[in-house]
């Protein structure tokens, strides 16, 4: 997310683990893919290294949003956004990912754009993934960005739900390009299912903001965070 948090971290992702239209009608909205139902294709080096990067990412998004539940809730505020999107959606981001990762049997020799070694193997638990460990370093600055961030008010933090949403947007646009210019149905499902996803979690930070008396919602942040463009369900 170059701005614009279980990496599955490839290798972690975790290893486990936009269209070039750009428009956002074009996303599948369909249901969580099942990878193998789909044969297997020929990914070229960008195919590869998209799928550390989401794995990374949707991991970031779900330690981060884990991260500032626990910590609101701490002090008796119940930022309920952060708890349902992170069991509810990102879980099963993290598992698209992964399932791609196991099925192309990717390890860190396949990938050239992770920075660090990979912080756990694909036979780690998802539920034992170390949060806030990426072995990509923007990510890695990400997360800490983000949660600096997010601590500092609820407000705040309902802000990060936004910039965290539209930065993995930004991020499966071009992904979604590569899986097709690779006919590579069935990354592409997976990368569809994902910004879909990011578009209900994205009006979900947004309402959020809104029932704090925040009338412009996400785009309060300025331009490069406000999408009304975004479909709603």
């Amino acid at each position: 997310m170059k701005m614009k948090v279980l990496s599955i971290t490839i290798l972690t992702v975790i290893l486990v683990g936009c269209s070039g239209e750009s428009n956002p009608n074009n996303s599948s909205k369909k249901g969580q893919p099942n990878s193998n139902s789909y044969p297997k294709y020929k990914l070229n080096q960008d195919n590869k290294n998209d799928l550390a990067y989401m794995g990374n990412e949707e991991r970031l998004a779900y330690d981060v949003y884990m991260t500032l539940y626990s910590y609101y809730q701490n002090q008796g505020k119940n930022i309920k956004q952060f708890y349902n999107i992170a069991t509810k959606g990102e879980t099963k981001h993290i598992q698209t990912v992964r399932d791609l990762v196991n099925k192309y049997s990717l390890t860190k020799d396949d990938l050239n754009n992770l920075t660090t070694a990979p912080v756990a193997s694909s036979t780690t638990a998802q539920s034992s993934l170390p949060a806030g460990k990426y072995d990509i370093q923007s990510l890695q600055d990400l997360y800490n960005t983000l949660i600096a961030k997010g601590k500092n008010s609820v407000k705040d933090a309902l802000e990060v739900g936004c910039m965290v949403e539209v930065t993995d947007i930004n991020d499966l646009n071009p992904k979604i390009d590569h899986a097709k210019a690779s006919a590579a149905e069935d990354l592409e499902a997976a990368f569809n299912f994902l910004r879909d996803g990011s578009y209900n979690h994205y009006w979900a930070f947004d309402k959020g903001l809104k029932n704090l008396g925040i009338e412009a919602g996400c785009c309060s942040l300025g331009d490069n965070w406000c999408h009304s463009e975004y479909p709603k369900k």
